[in-house]
């Protein structure tokens, strides 16, 4: 197998990409559960403050 076809070949198959990929979308769905969680933190405690202020 000659220098290029060796070259073509690591670029054709990377191995060590699939993690990587793996790693930005876990930490982008934490992004989105930790907003998520604040939001629906703020309008729980909202809703506990209205409930408590009818009683």
């Amino acid at each position: 197998m000659n220098y290029l076809a060796k070259k073509i070949k690591v670029i054709a198959i990377p191995e060590g990409q699939t993690m990587t990929e793996y790693a930005l979308i876990l930490a982008t769905i934490a992004v989105v559960i930790a907003s998520l969680y604040q939001t629906a933190g703020t309008e729980v405690t909202e809703l506990v403050d209205k409930v408590s202020a009818l009683l």
